[in-house]
């Protein structure tokens, strides 16, 4: 099965590019511990990256050896820290971290959400500093964007308090992100759904019930480790069960990460919810 990172070098999964040529691929973190936070990856799949030979080992540092200086010309900070864990992905990476001080290299430091349109601007700056150029399609360093907001959206708005500093723990942590999408009425095929929510048209879709899929979080003894955020997730489920019509949990892809929504009708007929990533290896 192709790992999530090949998902991604297919063009089977949206990423925010920021450098790419025949044999490597560079794009933003979606939990990055701070902003600018990019992994660099080699095309060819390779779990261990001391499985790769010399030559590909010292082309993807020299490649990464790029990203970095672009990274550093995009993003302000002291130096650019490397690392590389290997326990995430079975994909080989390497981690570049815009670092003004060493705790900024910690893995167990909480993530950090960072907004699409934040991280848009972030690949885009990124690309144009990339010495002798980024290597990619004019206009294409950043994932596919969804209609903007109405500012007027009274659901989204309360949802984004809800789920504000909210993450979803699985093997790695990933933000929860408040969203809301124009929708036809009606039941919704899972063609129409991939479309609205700009996943890949042949995705694989899995339902699961809203109560189940925050299970270990809403528990006072779960995965968050507190009470006060468990009840910060009950909260946000009672709000989704009132003020929305049936809502469900759409868990999208395969593989070692896949992306999850929770939508559900509001009174304007909008699918609203949140929308995060689940990892599982």
């Amino acid at each position: 099965m192709p790992s999530i990172f090949s998902r991604i070098v297919s063009g089977e999964l949206p990423a925010f590019k920021v450098a790419e040529d025949a044999d490597h691929l560079a794009f933003l973190d979606i939990t990055p511990l701070v902003e600018g936070h990019t992994l660099v990856i080699p095309k060819r799949e390779i779990d261990y990256i001391f499985d790769m030979t010399p030559q590909a080992l010292a082309a993807l540092h020299v490649f990464a050896q790029r990203v970095a200086k672009s990274v550093q010309a995009a993003v302000p900070c002291k130096r650019i820290g490397v690392a590389v864990i290997g326990l995430e992905v079975p994909h080989a990476h390497i981690h570049l971290i815009p670092m003004n001080k060493v705790s900024d290299m910690n893995f167990a430091n909480p993530k950090i959400k960072v907004a699409d349109d934040r991280m848009r601007e972030l690949a885009t700056a990124i690309a144009a500093q990339v010495p002798g150029g980024s290597g990619l399609p004019t206009a294409a360093a950043v994932a596919p964007a969804a209609a903007p907001a109405d500012p007027n959206d009274a659901t989204l708005a309360q949802l984004q308090k809800l789920t504000q500093g909210l993450n979803f723990i699985s093997e790695s942590d990933a933000p929860l992100e408040a969203v809301s999408y124009a929708a036809p009425t009606g039941d919704l095929p899972n063609a129409q759904l991939l479309q609205l929510v700009g996943e890949p048209a042949d995705a694989k879709v899995e339902k699961v019930e809203l109560t189940q899929f925050l299970s270990n979080h809403t528990a006072d003894n779960g995965v968050t480790g507190s009470v006060a955020t468990a009840n910060r997730f009950k909260a946000l489920q009672m709000y989704l069960k009132q003020e929305l019509d049936g809502v469900q949990v759409y868990r999208v892809g395969s593989g070692a990460q896949t992306h999850a929504y929770a939508l559900g009708r509001d009174v304007a007929g909008r699918l609203a919810g949140f929308k995060t990533v689940v990892t599982a290896t």
